[in-house]
């Protein structure tokens, strides 16, 4: 599968991101340890930290990056879209089949709708803080983003629950 982490950006030796270092790797790590292809916007903050974490345990890591910019260290194969961060998160979503959101600011919320609309499972990595854990007090029967019902959003509290929930999105 092709798995998008999401979350918060930003300098990894500042609070918030640097508080979910260990976390992030791990979450990199067993992502590659399931051979799962890791895609994120390829800059700073947990994109870099997971990208990381995956990148050393032998796992493909692909970056859609906005602008211009530069992708981080960690990434098998960048992606310049030539658009600005906004666009660049909708695209990102055109290119998974399920989506890890950790923290994160506006960016955050904005690829977990993106993800809702286009029907993509996504897992809320809880205890992290930003649009992750605040769009859950929000969820219409604790997991819909609207009366549609497009797609559950799933609870995970450890990166085991987010990878056992990942697993069952396979079978599905």
């Amino acid at each position: 599968m092709k798995i998008g982490v999401i979350g918060y950006s930003g300098d990894v030796n500042e609070p918030p991101v640097r508080n979910l270092k260990e976390l992030c790797e791990d979450l990199g790590k067993q992502i590659a340890l399931k051979k799962h292809v890791l895609i994120t916007g390829g800059t700073d903050g947990i994109m870099n930290l997971v990208s990381k974490g995956a990148k050393e345990n032998g796992g493909t890591v692909v970056g859609i990056v906005p602008g211009k910019e530069n992708g981080n260290s960690y990434l098998s194969y960048e992606l310049k879209t030539g658009i600005d961060s906004s666009m660049r998160s909708v695209l990102m979503m055109y290119n998974v089949d399920a989506v890890i959101s950790v923290g994160g600011k506006a960016g955050t919320g904005l690829e977990i709708f993106a993800a809702y609309l286009m029907g993509i499972p996504i897992i809320l990595l809880r205890g992290t803080g930003g649009w992750t854990d605040r769009i859950s007090g929000v969820l219409i029967e604790g997991k819909y983003l609207d009366e549609r019902k497009l797609v559950e959003l799933k609870n995970a509290w450890t990166v085991d629950d987010a990878m056992n929930i990942l697993e069952n999105f396979k079978r599905a």
